[in-house]
């Protein structure tokens, strides 16, 4: 049985989210952002992958498996939600698993959208790796929170990809993978985490 972390109302439209490659569902940015959109309405629930499950209880760190690996399990805890109005999504690794399989999720009904915070849409310092070719045909409703100086993939950069018309962005200013600003830009971890739980709640709202 998937243990989850759930945060706002029962009833309301449900966020299902895991985390990146080598932190848990209860990070400080999972707890943070998860608390953020729970006070804007949204029922968040987040659950571990068996690789990071397996962390709490060996003690070991094991690499994640390839994220075309960790599908069938996302699928499998999606099928075992029952809720009216579902989307999925993650941090990272867990978004972009999440956006392997939404396209196919959004078809068959199982789920409304895609929410991916900090999507890695290349290794850090391999700009011309870009794990962006299943956007292709996307037609799956997406919304993206991404730090603009993300090293996963920034502004600047992302704004040259030909990506599909279904997918929409929320630019965390000046923030890094974890949307966590420059000092300087006179923002906090707070202000970004903020804005982006009230621009996935209004993309959930549409």
């Amino acid at each position: 049985m998937t243990d989850f972390l759930l945060d706002g109302p029962e009833g309301a439209p449900v966020l299902l989210i895991t985390h990146g490659s080598g932190a848990p569902m209860d990070s400080v940015f999972m707890n943070e952002f998860s608390n953020l959109a729970g006070e804007q309405g949204i029922r968040v629930m987040r659950f571990e992958f068996a690789y990071m499950a397996g962390r709490r209880t060996t003690g070991k760190k094991p690499p994640p498996p390839k994220a075309e690996k960790l599908i069938s399990e996302f699928m499998a805890v999606l099928e075992s939600i029952d809720a009216p109005e579902i989307y999925i999504g993650g941090k990272s690794l867990g978004g972009r698993v999440a956006s392997m399989m939404a396209q196919e999720c959004y078809t068959k009904g199982l789920a409304k959208g895609l929410v991916c915070l900090g999507y890695p849409f290349h290794p850090p310092g391999k700009p011309d790796s870009l794990r962006t070719a299943h956007f292709a045909d996307f037609t799956c409703p997406t919304l993206i929170c991404q730090g603009e100086r993300d090293p996963f993939g920034k502004r600047e950069e992302v704004e040259t990809y030909k990506l599909p018309k279904s997918m929409a962005f929320h630019w965390a200013p000046s923030g890094n993978h974890d949307m966590t600003p420059l000092k300087r830009s006179g923002l906090t971890s707070q202000d970004n985490w903020q804005a982006a739980a009230k621009a996935v709640a209004k993309f959930m709202s549409k």
